[in-house]
């Protein structure tokens, strides 16, 4: 007879964990890595003209099937392997931006994530200013992004790191904000361009008051910090319809556009 417990689900998830080791090393190795992108949406508020994207990243199977990112993203987590897929990232949406500007003079705004691993490494900056240098792309059209999670558990580091990229004309968003008891006080010290509003709040908002008013809250408190807003998880057009009356000034989500194969990658 064998008794279950919590360690050998736990156990499982560590050994299926380790074995995305190997696959995200070999994707990397036969370069199945592709960035997709999804607009954010300016509402009536947003004063930005430039076309605004956030780049994700996503991964191929050996028979080209696109992979979940949240099948491959905690293993890369736990093992040391975001602050490589970091580099990865920003390196392709680089070259990418320099061939589109090229070919279309297209001038738009890239947001690129960031691991807490990235936000706490001494040689990101070093790299960030490097790859800048290579491809002599404008620092305005980056937008990098970090958790509310991370940023708080990383909180000097990231600090220092927000400001540097700032320096060099940057913009820093805050993604997630709002799922932490802590944000307003966090958010003081963090000198960030964008506030994200959790899409868990986002998502109900229009049926649920409580959650309208954390949404308007996030929002009044950004707005008194100079901070521009973008709600997350807007996944139809009831929600996009309340969001200008509010006064956030971006919308993200599936009722908007749904990823797809990076816009600076497109012939």
């Amino acid at each position: 007879m064998q008794i279950y417990t919590a360690e050998d689900s736990g156990l499982a998830q560590r050994h299926g964990e380790i074995g995305w080791v190997g696959r995200i090393q070999k994707a990397l190795e036969e370069e199945r890595f592709v960035l997709y992108s999804q607009k954010t949406l300016p509402l009536a508020n947003g004063a930005e003209n430039e076309a605004h994207y956030e780049l994700l990243l996503r991964m191929k199977d050996e028979r080209g099937e696109l992979v979940p990112p949240m099948a491959f993203i905690p293993a890369a987590e736990r093992y040391g392997l975001m602050p490589q897929l970091d580099r990865w990232v920003i390196s392709t949406a680089f070259l990418q931006y320099e061939e589109s500007n090229l070919r279309h003079r297209m001038s738009c705004i890239c947001t690129i994530n960031l691991s807490g691993a990235s936000a706490c490494d001494d040689n990101f900056y070093v790299f960030a200013v490097e790859q800048f240098s290579l491809y002599k792309i404008p620092p305005r059209g980056i937008c990098f992004e970090i958790t509310e999670t991370s940023a708080i558990a990383n909180l000097p580091q990231a600090t220092v790191l927000i400001s540097k990229l700032k320096d060099l004309g940057c913009r820093f968003a805050l993604d997630d904000f709002g799922s932490g008891m802590s944000s307003f006080t966090y958010l003081k010290h963090l000198p960030v361009d964008y506030s994200k509003i959790d899409g868990g709040f986002v998502k109900d908002m229009v049926q649920d008051p409580i959650d309208r008013a954390m949404v308007e809250a996030i929002n009044h408190i950004g707005h008194v910090m100079q901070i521009k807003t973008i709600a997350e998880r807007v996944e139809n057009g009831a929600i996009l319809e309340v969001l200008p009356d509010i006064g956030v000034n971006f919308a993200q989500g599936y009722g908007i556009e749904r990823s797809s194969l990076s816009v600076l990658s497109a012939n």
